[in-house]
């Protein structure tokens, strides 16, 4: 993946040599979650502080040093650089539903304040029958002018997803994301459904990023600022794609979610509600003033950790030192 983990040559070298200067600070985190997500119930990773202030490395445990290389890049542009010039101080969210029953669901989408709800469905060892009364939960909860997307991250093969998409037709849905795991799948779906699909997955692991739109997988691209190597590298891919974007988190501190939201705030053009708003996910922060979205916007700033509450979630930094000094010597060498 040409370019999504920092820069290569003199570049990637001061980025490593940036690295060793801030290693000795490394503060870790690992914060509980309100509910399962993506298989875990505590998020964890790890914060380093540098001139332009603070940046967050969390790499889920099963990505290897390669694939960690792009998440230290986005840390260090953070920390070291800092961001472009936002065209927007506020970005519009959407209110995460986990895999949780109707009755949760609707609590969720009643409470949030967003006008747009993203709804987990194809949990291993759920029925389709739990995936479709979350989603009437979450309509029912949002209005009908609310906007109601569902993730199914990979989780459907084509034939299932074609089913389920009609299946939750009635309920009016924006957009499905990643509902299938490849880009033939994507495709294949494409041409089944009127449901717009959008790319998330098949965006950060991809060899190629491009090739979703040559493929003509997709028709919305979700990106996310860790795992595509900093909002800049972010930025890049975004106006290489040509295809409108949805910026989501990856589920992280205020520190590493105000990455995203620097991403979202820098886009030129923003059509749709970002995945930004999860914040509520966690039972914690690091900082004393969280990236909580209130009346569906999230704030273009900063986020600093207070010592206090990150003493609170404070976990040993020597295997997040590990991972980043590992990850380091693929810094520059694309995917």
């Amino acid at each position: 993946m040409t370019g999504q983990a920092g820069a290569a040559g003199p570049a990637a070298a001061e980025l490593r040599a940036q690295l060793t200067a801030l290693l000795p600070g490394v503060r870790a985190f690992a914060i509980p979650m309100r509910a399962k997500f993506r298989g875990i119930t505590v998020r964890e990773g790890a914060l380093i502080q540098g001139p332009a202030g603070w940046g967050e490395f969390s790499p889920f445990a099963e990505y290897g040093p390669r694939e960690c290389a792009r998440w230290l890049a986005c840390a260090l542009e953070a920390a070291c650089a800092g961001w472009p010039a936002p065209a927007r101080d506020r970005v519009g969210v959407n209110v995460t539903v986990p895999a949780v029953g109707p009755d949760r669901a609707r609590e969720i989408v009643a409470g949030s304040g967003c006008r747009t709800a993203k709804v987990k469905v194809a949990e291993p060892g759920q029925p389709d029958r739990e995936d479709i009364a979350r989603v009437e939960a979450v309509r029912d909860a949002i209005g009908r002018d609310g906007r109601v997307r569902v993730d199914a991250n990979g989780g459907w093969s084509v034939e299932h997803a074609a089913r389920m998409l009609r299946a939750l037709a009635p309920f009016g849905l924006e957009y499905a994301e990643q509902p299938c795991a490849s880009l033939a799948e994507l495709a294949e779906l494409r041409r089944l459904v009127e449901v717009p699909l959008a790319a998330d997955e098949s965006i950060r692991k991809a060899e190629d990023p491009l090739a979703v739109r040559a493929a003509g997988a997709a028709d919305i691209v979700v990106l996310k600022a860790q795992p595509l190597g900093g909002v800049r590298a972010a930025l890049r891919v975004a106006e290489a794609c040509g295809l409108p974007v949805v910026v989501s988190s990856a589920v992280e501190s205020s520190v590493g979610l105000a990455a995203g939201v620097a991403l979202a705030a820098a886009l030129p053009e923003l059509p749709y509600d970002c995945g930004l708003a999860t914040m509520s996910l966690l039972t914690g922060d690091v900082t004393a003033e969280p990236l909580a979205a209130e009346h569906g916007m999230l704030p273009a700033r900063p986020a600093v950790p207070d010592p206090e509450r990150l003493s609170a979630w404070e976990a040993d930094p020597a295997p997040w030192a590990a991972r980043m000094l590992a990850a380091a010597g693929f810094l520059g060498a694309g995917s």
